[in-house]
């Protein structure tokens, strides 16, 4: 049979999973079980530990004020604040949390309630009120504050309400009432910050704004007297409302003139040019548009029109010859000569108002043109003179702004609003917040609950046993044969003298006991632990004493006795002959008897009359030959045994400690290894293990020995002895004896 080597089964422990990647919630309860009282145990004692510390602490109270982030402000007057109200939005709700938590606002208020003349925060300062303190080592005033300020905050907690803008100000204390008072005094100090920071940041923008505003002043005056210099000295002045130069106003007017002048020249030669044109074509000039309008004219014709008349009448009255009709003619033509000369003069009078009128505007265009070139220099010149004057315009417009916002700066101060109010304030603690005995409670629980799983998990890690089937199977890479419990274990509590009968004596007296099916389902393990040839000699054997072989070997000689099956038992432990103690005599010859040839065979095999099993005791002799096991005699004995029994049991030393058996168990058809329940040491039975694959000896597995299957049943998930609740009835009471009877 193949043995693992114990790197391998330490290996194969290490690896197992279980099947399909699922937690085996079983096992963990198995392992709870098995270490319950370990358990309970330590949670009892950090629950007590926990509860001890707890009611030793000094009670301490917290009170809470809460403050709001008010969204709303007051609009006194319309004007823009110096400092900005605070943003609501979440990054600026925590920072005013972090603003409440500050070490200068606390400052404040140590200083408002004077804490650093307060025992709870000032330990030293009420030694030396008592004239306890002591000059060496005292610490210097502003370190003592400093060290109040960090008690203080170690006792604030501000903390935003959720998403909403309110904030909450927690203050614990060892007095109801001061944990009151200070949680106050936070939220009270905290609006009167934002106040004086407000009222200081208006100041100060006041006075900078006066100061800036004296040196705008001199600004403009100094930007408007160049603008000013510049336009005398180039010709730029200005008169009325419209801001044009004079130049320019010059050249407006000219052109006015200008326009009318040769409006006027044109007048006086059309009216010249249509009089030479009437005269030219041989009027006389009565036709004349200034003649028909002249008032001399116009009388001269009046005059001539009666003369006219009258030198008609004169010539029908008189004829052409009569003195008055010769007066009347002369006067006649002295008026037309009159009209003539009239005539001349107003055709004379049209051409001199014409050269007047082309003078005029010969004269006005001159002048134009001068006052047009004058204007091309100022033009030029107007270039840099804008340039003063938008310099000279937004100096002016700076400092009407800042004229504007010191106005208003100077109006803001005493109105300042705080971003902030008080929707309730701290009320006194009735009740202490530290510690919450409920809390410690639980708290305790937990964390012995948790150091019990710690302990627990250790303990198991430390385990070094064999507890289950499946710890053999695993842990040593064996087969498990299976498990052999104490008797005790598999009877019910109040069975009176049967409790203390010896493993022995109860598998006859009980053969249908859970015990003694324990060594069937035993032998049947042995019989078939190598498939197809069959198993006669089997050697029972331990890592280390105590581990149960000679009882494991005499119970299940006689179980295979009882069964029918000629069973023989070797008693090969030379050093403590421990099947002797079955008989009542002690033997006289024995093993080594018969391998000397002193005795025969027959004459050392002792009858067990109870269950028809044979026995090959070693009876009490002084002298052991060296290698007896080794020897052909040996051979030859265990040959004997086979032809005439059926089955032979040899009950070997332990391995670790006696060489005997890596000498004989290579002699045996398989070799059964015994282990103690829990006891024996996992080192011990894989280097056990070791030696017997190391001499060529068939293991055919590992068996548990002394196993308790209540505490099987209770604990140990993995093994059939698990579910033994399940079927330890089958075995007891009146249905096991009524069984044994049929």
């Amino acid at each position: 049979m193949d043995v693992r080597l114990p790197d391998q089964a330490n290996s194969s422990a290490a690896t197992a999973v279980p099947e399909k990647g699922l937690i085996d919630l079983h096992r963990y309860i198995a392992a709870f079980r098995r270490r319950q009282r370990l358990f309970l145990g330590i949670v009892a004692a950090v629950f007590a530990l926990t509860m001890v510390v707890t009611f030793q602490i000094k009670p301490r109270y917290t009170a809470t004020a809460t403050v709001m982030l008010d969204t709303r402000q007051e609009k006194v007057v319309d004007m823009q604040q110096v400092l900005s109200g605070i943003p609501v939005d979440s990054a600026a709700v925590d920072t005013q949390v972090e603003v409440l938590k500050s070490r200068t606002l606390a400052q404040k208020v140590v200083d408002v309630l004077h804490l650093d003349q307060d025992e709870e925060f000032n330990k030293q300062a009420f030694d030396w009120t008592f004239g306890f303190a002591k000059n060496k080592g005292a610490s210097s005033p502003e370190l003592q504050k400093s060290k109040v300020v960090e008690r203080v905050l170690k006792g604030l907690k501000v903390s935003r309400q959720g998403l909403s803008y309110v904030i909450a100000v927690n203050f614990e204390s060892t007095s109801p009432e001061k944990a009151a008072q200070v949680a106050d005094a936070f939220a009270d100090h905290y609006l009167l910050e934002q106040l004086d920071a407000k009222f200081d940041a208006t100041r100060r923008a006041s006075d900078w704004l006066n100061s800036r505003l004296a040196g705008l002043r001199g600004q403009v005056e100094q930007a408007e007297a160049e603008v000013q210099a510049y336009k005398s000295s180039h010709g730029l002045m200005t008169t009325g409302e419209a801001g044009a130069t004079i130049t320019q106003q010059e050249i407006s007017n000219l052109n006015t003139q200008f326009a009318t002048a040769k409006a006027e020249q044109a007048e006086a030669e059309a009216k010249l040019n249509t009089a030479k044109q009437q005269i030219a074509r041989g009027s006389n000039g009565d036709d004349l548009g200034e003649a028909l309008s002249s008032t001399v004219i116009s009388q001269l014709r009046q005059q001539r029109a009666q003369i006219s008349g009258q030198v008609a009448d004169l010539a029908g009255r008189y004829g052409p010859r009569h003195p008055e009709m010769l007066k009347a003619q002369r006067q006649l033509a002295d008026i037309d000569a009159q009209i003539q000369s009239e005539i001349h003069r107003v055709t004379s009078n049209l051409e001199a108002q014409a050269q007047v009128a082309r003078q005029r505007t010969a004269s006005i265009g001159g002048s134009l043109a001068g006052s047009k070139g004058s204007l091309a220099t100022s033009n030029a010149a107007s270039v840099k003179l804008n340039e003063l004057q938008r310099n000279a315009d937004s100096v002016r417009a700076l400092y009407q702004s800042f004229l504007d916002r010191f106005k208003q700066t100077t109006a803001q101060e005493g109105i300042e609003q705080s971003d902030s109010r008080v929707v309730s304030r701290a009320k006194i603690p009735s009740q202490a917040s530290f510690p919450n005995i409920p809390l410690n409670a639980l708290l305790g629980v937990l964390l012995g609950i948790a150091a019990a799983v710690a302990a627990m998990v250790v303990v198991e890690a430390l385990e070094n046993g064999l507890f289950t089937s499946e710890d053999v199977e695993k842990l040593l890479g064996v087969p498990h044969l299976g498990s052999i419990p104490t008797v005790a274990s598999t009877m019910d509590a109040g069975k009176g003298d049967k409790a203390k009968m010896s493993p022995t004596r109860y598998v006859v007296e009980k053969p249908l006991s859970s015990f003694a099916e324990s060594f069937r389902n035993l032998r049947t393990s042995i019989l078939f632990a190598r498939i197809g040839e069959p198993v006669r000699t089997v050697a029972i054997t331990s890592a280390l004493p105590g581990e149960g072989k000679t009882t494991t070997c005499i119970c299940l000689g006689r179980v295979m006795a009882m069964g029918g099956t000629s069973t023989v038992v070797v008693d090969c432990d030379l050093r403590r002959r421990t099947v002797n103690r079955l008989f009542s005599e002690e033997p006289t010859v024995g093993l080594l008897e018969v391998l000397a040839g002193t005795a025969t065979l027959d004459e050392a095999l002792i009858k067990d009359e109870a269950s028809g099993a044979y026995f090959l005791p070693l009876s009490k002799s002084s002298y052991t030959p060296k290698d007896v096991f080794a020897s052909a005699a040996m051979d030859r004995l265990l040959e004997e045994l086979r032809r005439r029994f059926e089955v032979t049991l040899l009950d070997t030393a332990p391995i670790l400690p006696v060489a005997d058996t890596r000498v004989l168990a290579p002699k045996a058809d398989v070799t059964v290894f015994l282990a103690r329940w829990r006891a024996t040491p996992r080192k011990a039975t894989e280097n056990a293990l070791r030696q017997l694959e190391g001499v060529g000896a068939y293991i055919a597995g590992v068996s548990l020995t002394q196993m308790d299957m209540k505490e099987q049943a209770r604990s140990g998930y993995g093994d059939a002895g698990y579910y033994y609740r399940s079927y330890h009835q089958y075995y007891s009471g009146a249905y096991g004896d009524q069984s044994a009877k049929a």
